[in-house]
Parts: structure tokens; sequence; C-alpha cells
């Protein structure tokens, strides 16, 4: 039997819930994402957001600038299932407003929305609606103090930043928080996460931010998500990319199945090929790829390109197919089941698949 080896041992955090889904406290991470449609326009975010739930987004966030995006949350909130967390910076008109229309979760912080009486309103309100608080540190808005005290974004400066808005709240005795510490920079994200995990237990929303478009921002998510997730950190996680935010969805789902930590949707192998490839392989990949997009069984096909040892290289696969000159083989589990023609191997192994999925 094979032994499967495991990521470090997540951390345990404090539990809190976002409307009836949990994060932290050994809870399964949670993907998010954040709707791109002007809150505004009640029927494209609710189309955006009811789509992005087909794709497997568990929490959605939606920015919320002015009173009248705020008012439109309620009729956003009652279309979908998944919860909305209201995206706020500084006012706090704005955070009463998106609690009063029924939201899950304010993503704001309480040292930059003013006096302490206009903090205290927002957390008697959100502790009377059970609605937690994230605490979001990025590197580009930190205060003018921490700046000075440490030139520039370190770790150090982050987990400060983060430091002073909890205390904040746990003066005014609310401790249903998350936090996240962001920045464009892979190390110093990660850094950071570390320092602030050694020191308190509230759960973690992970994410690189502005971490750029499809191609790029993907591997900076990948790399630093993947550092924090193979050390036993995050609770829930966003892939902030310059992109349709499906394809955030689809890239969070990627990195946590790569780590064994989700098993959402088709686990694609593939062959980089070489000169003894004889087959398209890389059109073939890719078609396969886009066929099981919306695939949420796990499950795991490989698309090899060598007759002789693509069944043994994949054998680990649920199905899979290996090509040769005009032929090719279709196997289960490394068991070849039967011989195919080029031109049939898709649409064999297609089937093959709808098979399982039964």
């Amino acid at each position: 039997m094979k032994q499967q080896v495991k990521v470090a041992t997540r951390k345990r955090t404090r539990k809190i819930y976002v409307g009836s889904v949990p994060v932290g406290g050994g809870s399964p991470i949670t993907v998010q994402s954040m709707t791109k449609t002007d809150t505004r326009d009640v029927k494209s975010t609710v189309k955006q957001v009811k789509s992005l739930e087909k794709a497997g987004c568990e929490i959605i966030r939606i920015a919320v600038p002015d009173l009248e995006a705020a008012k439109a949350l309620g009729s956003i909130g009652k279309a979908v299932t998944i919860p909305v967390i209201a995206d706020i910076h500084f006012d706090w008109r704005l955070a009463l407003e998106a609690i009063n229309q029924g939201v899950e979760g304010l993503r704001i912080n309480p040292g930059n929305i003013g006096a302490r009486w206009k903090v205290a309103e927002v957390v008697s309100a959100a502790s009377d609606r059970h609605v937690p608080i994230r605490i979001g540190v990025n590197a580009g808005s930190l205060s003018k103090k921490l700046l000075a005290k440490y030139n520039h974004p370190t770790p150090e400066a982050l987990v400060e930043s983060a430091e002073e808005h909890i205390n904040i709240l746990e003066q005014l005795n609310f401790r249903e928080i998350k936090v996240s510490l962001k920045a464009s920079n892979v190390p110093t994200t990660v850094e950071a996460y570390r320092l602030f995990s050694r020191r308190f237990r509230y759960p973690l929303h992970i994410g690189i931010s502005e971490a750029g478009p499809s191609f790029t921002g993907t591997i900076k998510s990948s790399v630093g998500l993947g550092i924090l997730l193979a050390g036993g950190l995050g609770d829930t996680v966003r892939v902030s990319l310059s992109a349709d935010p499906h394809e955030e969805v689809r890239v969070a789902y990627e990195i946590l199945k790569s780590l064994c930590l989700k098993t959402k949707g088709a686990n694609i192998i593939s062959c980089p090929t070489c000169g003894r490839c004889q087959i398209d392989i890389r059109g073939l990949a890719s078609k396969v790829e886009s066929r099981l997009k919306l695939i949420d069984k796990p499950l795991t096909v490989a698309v090899m390109g060598c007759v002789v040892n693509g069944p043994g290289e994949a054998r680990e696969a649920d199905i899979g197919i290996a090509g040769g000159k005009g032929m090719g083989l279709l196997f289960r589990k490394g068991k070849i089941i039967k011989t195919v023609k080029e031109k049939d191997l898709l649409n064999e192994l297609m089937e093959e698949i709808k098979k399982c999925n039964h």
C-alpha cells in the first residue's frame, strides 16, 4: 500500500464562524474570492457570486465603497447561499449598514475608522449579530508611525500593525477575529505569517496581495501559499489575481490539492514530453483539462506520451491514457484496459471517466 507523505500538522487556531462556515480550529481550509462587479449592480453581482459558488467558492467578499453599495448587500445576500463578507475601509457607518443588511463577516481595520466610540458601535453590532471581523493588514497601507519605525514594510511591521488592531478589539471584549498579513513580496508575507502564528492563535486568512496577472500571480501565490500551507499555517485562502475571479478559485483549489489538503475535482497528471513522444500530448492534455474543469468528484487522470512507461509511471492515477504512434492505451490504476486508435483516445478517456462518476 502506498504511504502518503503529509504536510506539517496544521497549527490549532481558534474557531470562528462566517455564517455557517467554520474557519480555524482544525476545520477544513476554505476557498474565498472577491467579486469584481460594481456592488451597486445587484443583478450582475448576484450572477457572479452564483457562478463562483458553482466553481467551488465557499466564502465571498464584496467591496463596499459607499452607502448605496452597503444597502445593496441585503438583496445580494438573500439571493446567494455562501456567506458574504463586506470589505470596508475607514467608514464605520458602512460597517453598521452592512451588518444591518445581514452580512456574515466584515473586513475592516478598527484602528483606521477613527474615534474609539465608532469602533465600539461597530463591535457592539457585530457581537449582537455574531459577525466576525477580519483584520486585514497590507504592506501597502501601513501607518506612517510604523513606516517611520521600520523604514519599510517589514514582516515585523505587519505583525505590529495586526497587534495594534487586535488590542483595540480585545479591549472591547471582542475575539471573533481572523487575521491576514499580506504583501506582494512572497518572503515578506511568509515571514509575517510565521511571526504572527508564534504569538497568536487567531485563524489566518492567507494570500499574496496584488499577486499580479494570471500567469505571474499564479506562480507567486502558489509559492507563497504553498510554503505556508506545507508549514501548517492557513485556515482560509484567497488567491488575488488580476484575472477573472473563477481563475482565483481554480488556482486556490489546485494549490490545496497539490498538498492533499482538498480533494475537489480532477487532478491531472501529464508528461512534459520528450524526443520519444510521437503524439500531441500538449494538445491532448489541454483538452482533457478543459473538459474536466467543472468536475466535482476527486479523480486523478493521467495523460502520458509513452506506451512503454506511461501506465507504470501513472499507476497511482484512477484512469489514464498513454499515446504512441497512431495508437494508445487506456488504463485504470496502471492496468491496461484496451488499445485505442490515436484519434479515439480523448473520447474513450472521457467515456471511461463518465463510468467513474456513476
